[in-house]
């Protein structure tokens, strides 16, 4: 029986592209001196304006702060990796994100169902609180956790057996849900049942050979966990 589920941040609650668009948009435009920098800055990251959107092996999919200062901060004078990612944090914390699908509504559904919900991203913490607080999510989680919280960043396991152990769950218990491969990988890497969903960058052939679902997006989880009881 599923008892508690624990899901990624961007990508999953939010649209990534929209969301995280936004913040590439507007932090690399304070950082770059000119558009030939810019273009410079994009590339480092995968980040493309074009499209708003990222390259398949941008860091800012699923790697942590510190490694989208890394990708950056050879273009960048004046700054060490600690005050880029310090500035990266900061951007973060202000960005307006997308929901994926109305959020609230969906995880206080979740939350009458009994379930215990957490939130293992490899965002850093404070701005994926934030995030999640201006979203009125905050008081509807059981558990948040960042790369910098502590339990290691994904695609280890640790946040989400750190999810399990303060739900009181065994992790055959639980769901990982999440948009990427690092999400499906530190799920199965911790013992529970991972699903994908596609309101990140990767595509669906990619992600369902390591996921047990692919869903459109989160909004679909309560018809899923249905079939699973009917079945």
């Amino acid at each position: 029986m599923i008892r508690g589920i624990v899901f990624d941040k961007d990508g999953t609650l939010f649209d990534f592209r929209a969301s995280w668009g936004r913040w590439a948009q507007g932090f690399l435009a304070q950082l770059a001196r000119d558009e030939d920098h810019a273009r410079l800055l994009a590339d480092a990251i995968g980040y493309l304006p074009q499209t708003n959107g990222f390259a398949a092996d941008s860091p800012v999919i699923a790697a942590t702060a510190v490694d989208i200062a890394a990708a950056l901060l050879p273009h960048v004078e004046g700054q060490t990796q600690a005050s880029l990612t310090e500035a990266i944090d900061e951007a973060a914390a202000g960005v307006a994100m997308a929901e994926a699908v109305p959020l609230v509504p969906l995880f206080t559904a979740l939350k009458a169902r009994g379930l215990k919900l957490g939130i293992a991203t490899n965002d850093s913490e404070v701005p994926a609180r934030a995030h999640l607080d201006r979203h009125g999510l905050t008081g509807l989680l059981d558990f948040i956790a960042g790369w910098d919280s502590g339990h290691g960043a994904k695609p280890a396991p640790g946040m989400c057996l750190a999810f399990a152990a303060a739900a009181g769950l065994e992790p055959a218990q639980v769901l990982m849900v999440g948009d990427s491969l690092h999400d499906l990988d530190a799920g199965r890497a911790a013992g529970m049942r991972p699903v994908a969903v596609l309101t990140g960058i990767a595509r669906a052939g990619d992600l369902a050979p390591h996921a047990e679902a692919v869903l459109p997006d989160i909004g679909a989880l309560p018809a899923w966990l249905d079939a699973q009881t009917a079945g």
